[in-house]
């Protein structure tokens, strides 16, 4: 099953305060595994990012400036999660700013029928923890210190392995293992082990009592 970790970044919070999305992040998974298969553009916001915006992805407006506009990425990007479930960090957040774009060109909205959100997830399986992408990372243990801003396709990277530990599964690698030590614990399990049975000669087993008549004396008397 093929399946699409997606994230955004976008000019500020709220499209209600006409807030435009400046940056989408795709990565396909094929059972849980990433593909070569990545979507990922910059966008023209046609708007200022707002200095709260700009201090956590670091996207200046003279950066932006000459990026594509969302109109014009919009057919590729819906091509490539057509027919794939979403997985997204507080959903509520990137697909609003989403559909916003698509309603602003006439487009059909993204229902929530494709869509998982780990944030959900995570607040469901560890109530009063800490469930933001960071803190999701320090509980399974995967390498963060690459985001040192909030860029999409890092995020996507970061979200995919906060993904497979969420629903209970382990990575390729331990996946790996786990059928390596099922091997070979079988391979064993049908080895016959043979022993060579030597039977001692007459002579053999008087020299043997004799031996031991010896160290008998030689020890206790």
């Amino acid at each position: 099953m093929k399946e699409i970790v997606l994230d955004t970044e976008t000019t500020g919070l709220s499209v209600k305060d006409g807030h435009r999305i400046v940056e989408i992040g795709c990565i396909e998974l094929d059972n849980l595994i990433p593909t070569k298969n990545i979507f990922h553009c910059y966008l023209n916001p046609e708007r200022e990012v707002s200095k709260s915006a700009l201090e956590v992805h670091g996207y200046t407006d003279k950066f932006l400036s000459d990026k594509r506009k969302f109109a014009e990425v919009a057919d590729e990007f819906l091509q490539f999660i057509n027919g794939k479930k979403i997985i997204i960090h507080n959903a509520d957040f990137d697909i609003s700013h989403l559909n916003n774009e698509l309603s602003l060109i006439n487009k059909k909205k993204i229902t929530r029928d494709f869509v998982i959100d780990t944030l959900e997830i995570a607040r469901n399986k560890f109530p009063g923890s800490g469930i933001s992408l960071d803190a999701l990372c320090k509980r399974f243990k995967i390498d963060n210190s690459k985001r040192d801003k909030h860029t999409a396709l890092i995020d996507c990277e970061l979200l995919s392995k906060v993904y497979i530990n969420l629903i209970g599964q382990k990575e390729p690698v331990f996946q790996f293992q786990n059928e390596v030590e099922k091997n070979s614990k079988e391979l064993i399990k049908n080895i016959d082990y043979f022993k060579k049975v030597i039977t001692p000669t007459l002579d053999e087993i008087e020299n043997h009592k004799n031996f031991l008549k010896k160290e008998l004396k030689k020890n206790f008397y």
